[in-house]
C-alpha cells in the first residue's frame, strides 16, 4: 500500500473520527492491483462500505451468494458483514465508509445500486474533507443528503444467490465450474437424484429463480469476469456454451441494455485504493 491507502485502511476500521470517510484518487491509477485477478479471503469491515466501480470487475461473495460490481455501478456493504472480494481487469473507482450509527437506515443486506450524478457528486464533495476531523454542520447537511441518496437508490438484479440444498448445491458447482454444459433441467435432475418437478420447485424456493434464470444469471458472472479480464466475445460466447457470439451479444444486450464493448468502454478514472478490499 501506499502512505494514504495505509492512512485510509487504518481510519476505516475504526468508528472514531468523522461518521463517513470518502476516497476519490484522481490521475492514472497507481494501486498495485491495476491488472488482472486478485483475490481476498474472508473478512469484515468496522465501518458500511459504499462503494463505486468505474473501470475493471468486482465480484463480492458472502453467505447469501454472490454480487457482481461491472463499470458504473455500485455496491452496498453493511458494517460488519463476512465476506470474500475477486477482482478482474484494471480496477479503478471511489466510494465512502460509513460509521454503523449511521447506517441503521440503509439496507441491511449487501446489493448493488445504480449511481445518480448527485450521489457521484456527494462522495467527490465528501473525499476532500479531512479524514482526522469532526464533520462540522455543513458536511453534516451533506452527509445526510448522500445517505438519502443511498436509501432511496435503485437496486440492480446483479445477485447470484446460492442455495441450501446439498443436491441444488451440487448442481450449481458444477455449472459454474463447467458455464458452458447445456444439459437440461430434466437431465440435471436426473444427475443429482431428485425429480425435474423437485428441481424446479427447490430452486425457485431458494433462489427467487428458476434453474433457467439462475443459469443464465451464472454464465452472465463468467461472462462479465472474462470480458474484464481481457477475453474476446468470441472466446467468451465459446466458453460458455452459446451458438455463436451474436447469440451472447443478443443476451448480454437482453441484460445490460447494451452490446459488451460499450458495456466495458474505458473512461478518465480514479485509482481504486486497496482498502477496499
Amino acid at each position: 500500500m501506499n502512505p494514504i491507502e495505509e492512512q485510509l485502511h487504518d481510519r476505516i476500521e475504526t468508528t472514531d473520527g468523522p461518521a463517513v470517510i470518502a476516497y476519490w484518487n484522481e490521475g492514472e491509477a497507481t494501486s498495485e492491483h491495476l491488472h488482472g485477478s486478485h483475490k481476498y479471503g474472508w473478512h469484515s469491515h468496522v465501518r458500511g462500505q459504499f462503494y463505486c466501480v468505474v473501470s475493471g470487475l468486482l465480484q463480492v461473495r458472502t453467505a447469501e451468494g454472490s454480487w457482481l460490481l461491472p463499470p458504473h455501478r455500485a455496491g452496498w456493504m453493511p458494517p460488519g458483514v463476512e465476506h470474500t472480494v475477486s477482482l478482474s481487469g484494471p480496477m479503478s473507482g471511489w466510494g465512502v465508509f460509513i460509521t454503523p450509527d449511521r447506517c441503521r437506515d440503509l439496507p441491511g443486506q449487501p446489493c448493488v445500486i445504480g449511481i445518480t450524478e448527485l450521489l457521484r457528486a456527494l462522495v467527490r464533495r465528501a473525499s476532500h474533507w479531512v479524514w482526522e476531523q469532526q464533520l462540522n454542520g455543513e458536511q453534516e447537511r451533506v452527509l445526510e443528503v448522500l445517505l438519502d441518496e443511498i436509501r432511496h437508490a435503485p437496486h440492480e438484479q446483479l445477485h447470484l444467490p446460492v442455495p441450501s440444498d446439498r443436491r441444488l448445491l451440487r448442481i450449481v458447482h458444477a455449472v459454474l465450474e463447467q458455464p458452458h454444459d447445456n444439459r437440461s433441467l430434466e437431465e440435471w435432475a436426473t444427475w443429482a437424484g431428485l425429480s425435474a418437478r423437485s428441481l424446479s420447485r427447490l430452486f425457485r424456493q431458494e433462489t427467487a429463480l428458476s434453474f433457467a434464470q439462475w443459469r443464465q444469471q451464472a454464465r452472465l458472472t463468467r461472462a462479465l469476469e472474462r470480458l474484464a479480464d481481457g477475453e474476446s466475445v468470441n472466446t467468451v460466447a465459446d466458453t460458455l456454451g452459446y451458438a455463436s457470439p451474436s447469440a451472447f451479444v443478443a443476451m448480454f444486450r437482453r441484460s445490460f441494455g447494451q452490446p459488451p464493448a460499450r458495456y466495458f468502454a474505458s473512461r478518465p478514472v480514479a485509482a481504486l485504493p486497496n482498502a477496499l478490499a
